[in-house]
């Protein structure tokens, strides 16, 4: 078992930035590829990024790309989704998720463990 655990959601103006933190605890969290997908109201979960067990490969989705970055520190058991150059169309509840460990995609189904989430809304 990993748990995960969201932080650093909130409130922003359009164009600001946010950083959020995925704390995992459980299974050595380095063992995992780590996922972030976002859902807004009345919308189906969307993937955003996904970076592999070491760091080496990572993947976004085209709504996010040049504006957000995946990253990871195994050795604080952490991940990371910088996002930069915010939009309104960005507000959703964002979530981490781990995969096995080589894996870069975005199908929901092939995540085993996932957080509960943090909120981001971006103010036009």
């Amino acid at each position: 078992q990993v748990q995960l655990v969201e932080s650093g959601g909130g409130l922003v103006q359009a164009g600001g930035s946010l950083r959020l933190s995925c704390a995992a605890s459980g299974r050595t969290f380095s063992r995992y590829a780590m996922g972030w997908f976002r859902q807004a109201p009345g919308k189906e979960r969307e993937f955003v990024a996904v970076i592999n067990w070491r760091g080496g490969s990572t993947y976004y989705a085209d709504s996010v790309k040049g504006r957000f970055t995946i990253s990871r520190d195994n050795a604080k058991n952490t991940g990371y989704l910088q996002m930069d150059s915010l939009k309104p169309e960005d507000t959703a509840v964002y979530y981490c998720a781990a995969a096995h460990p080589n894996y870069t995609g975005s199908s929901p189904g092939e995540y085993d463990y996932w957080g509960q989430g943090t909120q981001v809304t971006v103010s036009s």
